[in-house]
């Protein structure tokens, strides 16, 4: 990503229009998480990082440590213990020892929490396609061919 932090963005149009684009990412993205944060909420009393933490833990059956689901969802160990420590309690989650590592355990959705996570995952699936439902097969085609292009040069 190359920037000049010398242009004037009040003489550049274009980049007045990337602000633009960038600002209703960040809605239309905002939008949604609000929605799916309320009906989380309502339905199954539930919060989005659980949500994110249960379905890093469905993705990987062998387990994960703390940090690496910290490192996937991008969030603080800190953030992660209160909602494993939740599952656990709950029995959705189990830790599970290291062999040869005192100090670490591997966290698993237990049969229980496959269940409800896989009730509540099917639930997400239809939301997401009941806000999204005024866009077409165009719309959603075109929308993922830009998105795919934006990611790949942001990664650049």
């Amino acid at each position: 990503m190359k920037t000049n932090p010398k242009m004037d963005l009040s003489e550049d149009q274009t980049a007045k229009e990337r602000l633009r684009l960038w600002l209703k990412l960040l809605k239309a993205s905002s939008l949604i998480e609000d929605e799916i944060r309320r009906r989380l909420r309502s339905e199954f009393k539930s919060t989005l990082p659980r949500f994110d933490v249960m379905s890093a833990l469905e993705r990987a059956p062998e387990g994960l440590k703390m940090s690496q689901i910290s490192k996937r969802l991008r969030v603080s160990n800190g953030n992660i213990t209160g909602i494993v420590d939740k599952l656990t309690d709950e029995g959705l989650a189990l830790r599970v020892a290291v062999p040869g590592d005192r100090r670490a355990n591997l966290i698993h959705l237990t049969p229980k929490g496959q269940r409800v996570f896989a009730e509540h995952a099917k639930t997400h699936a239809g939301w997401i396609n009941e806000i999204l439902a005024e866009l077409n097969e165009d719309d959603i085609d075109g929308m993922i061919l830009r998105l795919d292009h934006l990611t790949k040069s942001l990664r650049e």
